[in-house]
């Protein structure tokens, strides 16, 4: 089974109150959602921090998942974690590391993809729920 999952993170202040959302999709259509208030961070802490939650979520699912497609607004978080863009600071390196640990750890094909706000919406509003 092939998932589909949506990430945001959004931070008021930037650095300043953030939160997170997820939305999983499966091909049945079910459905999972979460969102979290993860402290003070930067938008861009925050978006990885979805990320890596997800994983942390798929790992909790009693499936036999053969995929993953991440779909983000961010188009920095996509092409950081596609590879197309380097990563220079330090504290995001640490948080690309602890994604791509989780990636490699589950052995299946994943890719991000970036996509406009308005297909990210039910995540958007997961995080705009909290903070």
């Amino acid at each position: 089974m092939n998932l589909q999952i949506y990430t945001d993170g959004g931070s008021k202040g930037n650095p300043g109150p953030s939160s997170i959302g997820i939305l999983i999709k499966s091909p049945d259509g079910e459905i999972q959602r979460y969102r979290e208030d993860i402290g003070i961070a930067t938008n861009n802490v925050a978006e990885y921090t979805a990320v890596i939650r997800a994983y942390d979520l798929i790992k909790k699912l009693d499936r036999d998942i053969t995929g993953i497609s991440f779909y983000s607004d961010s188009q920095l978080i996509v092409r950081q974690l596609s590879g197309m863009y380097k990563v220079k600071n330090p504290a995001m390196k640490s948080l690309v590391n602890q994604v791509k640990e989780r990636e490699l750890a589950l052995g299946i094909p994943v890719t991000y993809t970036s996509v406009p706000r308005e297909e990210n919406s039910i995540a958007d509003g997961l995080v705009n729920g909290v903070i």
